[in-house]
């Protein structure tokens, strides 16, 4: 019988408040995020170290872990069960970067078992060198295995059930607002920034992060949107405009009702629940923004999961 596995790549995140160090120390030792020319490791614990007891407060505030855990767990269950539906033997694996289960359990069980075809399926829908290629390239560190047997999705960032599981969540948000009309509403499309060094380089993220919000857009023609950048570490320069000068700005022209939409993620965690719904929301009541609204993560949407498995279904059927 052929066996299929899947693969599903992400960052992970912090099971409690003990392990946010570890999950620290792992993210700053990565050399497509941080490429230090020597003691890397030994900054990433210093650095780990001084961070994770500030970090451990603002995970407190959402629960002391991280929901991208729980979130990838339903979108694995619910693709495995999906693509089972046409596929017989079909396993679908979780690998976090930089916390359990790591990429190196999934690249051990898959070659242990001899998988017939193996599909990479990073849950980062924009291609960057910090997501995708950091995923792809542990990936070829760890796997033991016949890499001619091995696909991977690069990105998913136009996948039309995508795009259309964004639209719904944005349209869901829209009818919560109260007392202005809809079409006064500016839609800030927030992602996860990146250093400008990253896009000098070619990396193709934020070229497809306008891609996807373009597509977004023109459902919603009548109201302003902007693209905004968030989660800056460090000194240098990042892609540009932060969510802080975007709010700003929206606050000193008079736009006082903004839905946020994270733009690069598929499910909710820190910097959504954290980043977006707590600190950002109490900056724009400072600044006098009257509704400030964060459209909730696609976690479990079933649009997304046909998008996942559509991307899945490509690459088994190119073979």
């Amino acid at each position: 019988m052929s066996k299929i596995a899947v693969v599903l790549m992400n960052l992970g995140g912090p099971a409690n408040s003990k392990s946010i160090e570890p999950f620290l120390f792992n993210l700053f030792s990565d050399p497509d995020i941080f490429n230090i020319p020597f003691g890397q490791k030994f900054l990433a614990r210093l650095i780990a170290k001084f961070r994770a007891p500030k970090v451990a407060k603002d995970y407190a505030l959402i629960g002391n872990d991280s929901p991208i855990n729980k979130w990838t767990e339903e979108q694995r269950k619910k693709l495995e069960e999906k693509l089972s539906e046409n596929y017989d033997g079909v396993k679908v694996l979780t690998a976090f970067r930089y916390s359990p289960p790591f990429t190196k359990e999934a690249a051990l069980e898959i070659a242990r078992n001899n998988y017939s075809k193996t599909v990479l399926l990073p849950l980062y829908p924009h291609y960057s060198y910090s997501t995708t290629r950091s995923s792809f390239n542990e990936w070829e560190r760890v796997f033991k295995g016949d890499v001619s047997k091995v696909s991977f999705v690069k990105s998913f960032h136009l996948n039309e059930k995508y795009i259309a599981a964004l639209v719904q969540r944005v349209q869901e948000e829209l009818e919560q607002f109260k007392d202005v009309h809809k079409e006064e509403i500016t839609l800030l499309f927030s992602a996860h920034g990146t250093p400008v060094s990253m896009q000098k380089a070619g990396d193709p993220y934020s070229e497809q992060i306008k891609e996807t919000v373009n597509a977004v857009k023109r459902f919603f023609p009548k109201n302003r949107s902007v693209i905004c950048y968030q989660s800056k570490v460090g000194p240098v320069k990042w892609l540009k405009p932060s969510i802080k000068d975007v709010l700003e700005e929206c606050a000193n022209t008079g736009q006082k009702h903004l839905l946020v939409i994270p733009i690069s993620f598929v499910s909710d965690h820190f910097e959504t629940l954290f980043e977006l719904n707590i600190f950002y929301r109490r900056f724009s009541e400072e600044i006098g923004i009257k509704q400030f609204r964060v459209t909730k993560g696609l976690n479990d949407s079933p649009l997304l999961i046909e998008a996942l498995y559509e991307e899945v279904v490509k690459k088994l059927e190119a073979e």
